[in-house]
C-alpha cells in the first residue's frame, strides 16, 4: 500500500477540520469505511518515495521500538572532566566524596556568637569571610563578625543576624538567638559515600553542580553515541530554489540536529546521491556508533540501500513498520556490530523513522531508561489507517490537552514544525476525548 492513504489522512485532518474548529464546533473527521473513495495524494512523490516493499511482513510499531533498544549494548563508560560531561549518562552512582556542607557555615551576614548576650568582640572590621581560615574557637559571652559561608568558629552557638545585632564600645547586643539559629550543620545535606545520584541519570546543569560540590572533578560516563548521516537521491538540491523537477534537501539539515537532540554526537552528514557504490564504502568505512541514512528504503529502481546491507552481509532486525508515515524505515546490524537506522525520505516519514528507531536505540546506546509514557486528551477526532499505527503532529494548548495540527502528511513539515509532541493515533483512529500518548520532540 502506498502512502496515498496517508496523504487522504493528512487531508481529511488538514486545513478543513482547522476551519471546523474555528467555526465552534470540534471537527470531525470520521474513520473512513471500506466503501469510501480513496482520494489522489496530494503529494505524487511521497506516493513513490515513501512504498514499501512488497511482501514484507512488518512489526506493530510498538514492537518495532522495542526491538530498536534491545538491540544494542551499552557503550563502555570513560571518565570526562565536569566540564564536557553535560547530557551524558552516569556509568556508575554518584556518591559523595565529603560531608555537604564540609564543615559548619554561616546561612547570613552577622556575628557567630556564645551562649546569650551581649558579647564582647574578639574581632573588628570583616571579621570571618567565606574561605578565610579558621579562627580561635569561641567561649560563652564572645562574638566574632561573619560572613555568609563563612565556617562557624568552634563553640559558636548560633549566628545573630545582622540587622538584629547593634555594636558598641567593643560589645555586641541582641537578642540571644536560638541555638543553631542561622548555623549550616556539617552534612546537613549528605554525609561522605551518600548516593546522590544513581546509575544512569542524565547530567543536567544542576547534577554538574551537585557534583562539583560533593567533590570531583572527573566522572565516569557513557559517551553520547557517535552518528553519522548519509543522505541519499540524486533528486535532491542543496540550495535555491525547487526547479527541473530536483527538490530541496530537507532531511540533511534537520536530521542532525534531531539526532543531537536526541542524546547523539553527529559527527558529520554526507550527501551521497543515488550512488551505490558511494553508499558501500561510506557504510563499510564509518567509524561511528550508529548510521542514519535517509532515503533510498523503499524497492523504488534507484533505492539502493537494501541491496547495499545485503552485499555488506548486515542483518535486518527491523525491516518496514506498521506505522503511518513512515512505514519503510529499517534497523539493521552491520557486520561489525554497528547498527543503521534507514529513514524514509519524506519528512514527516523520516521524524517517524527517528522517534521510533533511532531513540530507544540512541536510549540504549547511552544506558538511559524508556522514557516515561506521557498521555493527553485529543481535542478533535483523528482518522485512523486501518491496520497501522499513525503519528499526528500535536500542539498542546492546555495540559493534558493534545490539538491536531494540520499538514500532517508524509512530506510535510509544516506540521511537525509547530507541533509539540507527535500523538500515537492506534489502528481505526480516535475519537475528541480519546487518551492518546504522546511522544515528545526533542528540545534543542
Amino acid at each position: 500500500m502506498t502512502d496515498e492513504f496517508d496523504d487522504a489522512l493528512a487531508l481529511a485532518n488538514g486545513p478543513a477540520a482547522a476551519a471546523a474548529r474555528g467555526a465552534g464546533r470540534r471537527g470531525v473527521a470520521r474513520p473512513r469505511t471500506a466503501a469510501s473513495p480513496t482520494p489522489a495524494p496530494a503529494d505524487p512523490l511521497a506516493a513513490v518515495q515513501d512504498e514499501a516493499p512488497a511482501g514484507q511482513v512488518r512489526p506493530a510499531w510498538e514492537s518495532a521500538r522495542a526491538t530498536a533498544y534491545r538491540a544494542v549494548r551499552p557503550l563502555p563508560p570513560r571518565r570526562l572532566p565536569l566540564d564536557l560531561a553535560l547530557g551524558h549518562t552516569l556509568a556508575a552512582p554518584l556518591a559523595a566524596l565529603t560531608d555537604l556542607p564540609a564543615f559548619d557555615t554561616s546561612a547570613m551576614d552577622g556575628w557567630a556568637v556564645a551562649g546569650p548576650g551581649p558579647w564582647r568582640l574578639t574581632a573588628e572590621g570583616p571579621g570571618l569571610l567565606a574561605g578565610s581560615p579558621g579562627t580561635a574557637p569561641l567561649t560563652d559571652g564572645e562574638a566574632v563578625p561573619i560572613a555568609t559561608g563563612a565556617r562557624v568558629p568552634e563553640g559558636a552557638t548560633a549566628v545573630l543576624r545582622a540587622e538584629r545585632g547593634d555594636v558598641a564600645h567593643g560589645r555586641l547586643h541582641g537578642a540571644s538567638p536560638q541555638p543553631g539559629s542561622d548555623i549550616r550543620p556539617r552534612g546537613q545535606e549528605c554525609r561522605s559515600g551518600t548516593e546522590l545520584l544513581p546509575a544512569r541519570a542524565t547530567l543536567t546543569p544542576a547534577a554538574l553542580g551537585l557534583a562539583a560540590a560533593a567533590g570531583y572533578d572527573q566522572l565516569a560516563v557513557r559517551p553520547r553515541p557517535r552518528a553519522e548521516v548519509l543522505v541519499l537521491g540524486d533528486e535532491l538540491l542543496f540550495r535555491g530554489l525547487p526547479h527541473d523537477g530536483r527538490i530541496r534537501d530537507a532531511l540533511g539539515p534537520m536530521t542532525g540536529p534531531w539526532l543531537t537532540a536526541l542524546g547523539a554526537q553527529v559527527m558529520v552528514t554526507r550527501r551521497l546521491g543515488d550512488d551505490a557504490e558511494a553508499l558501500h564504502e561510506a557504510m563499510s568505512t564509518s567509524r561511528a556508533d550508529v548510521i542514519v541514512t535517509t532515503g533510498s528504503t523503499a524497492a523504488g529502481p534507484m533505492d539502493h540501500l537494501r541491496a547495499v546491507l545485503s552485499r555488506l552481509g548486515a542483518h535486518l532486525l527491523v525491516s518496514g513498520v506498521a506505522v503511518r508515515p513512515g512505514h519503510p524505515m529499517l534497523l539493521a546490524e552491520l557486520p561489525g556490530g554497528t547498527p543503521l537506522v534507514g529513514l524514509p525520505g519524506n519528512p514527516l516519514a523520516a521524524v517517524s523513522g527517528l522517534l521510533t528507531l533511532a531513540e530507544p536505540l540512541l536510549r540504549a546506546l547511552a544506558d538511559r531508561p524508556s522514557a516515561p509514557q506521557r498521555h493527553a486528551r485529543l481535542a478533535d477526532d483523528v482518522r485512523g489507517h486501518p491496520e497501522d499505527t499513525r503519528l499526528v503532529p500535536v500542539e498542546l494548548p492546555e495540559p493534558g490537552v493534545a490539538m491536531p495540527l494540520a499538514y500532517a502528511g508524509p512530506a510535510m513539515l509544516r506540521g511537525i514544525a509547530a507541533a509539540a509532541a507527535l500523538a500515537v493515533i492506534p489502528p481505526g483512529g480516535a475519537r475528541a476525548g480519546d487518551r492518546a500518548r504522546l511522544l515528545d520532540l526533542p528540545a534543542t
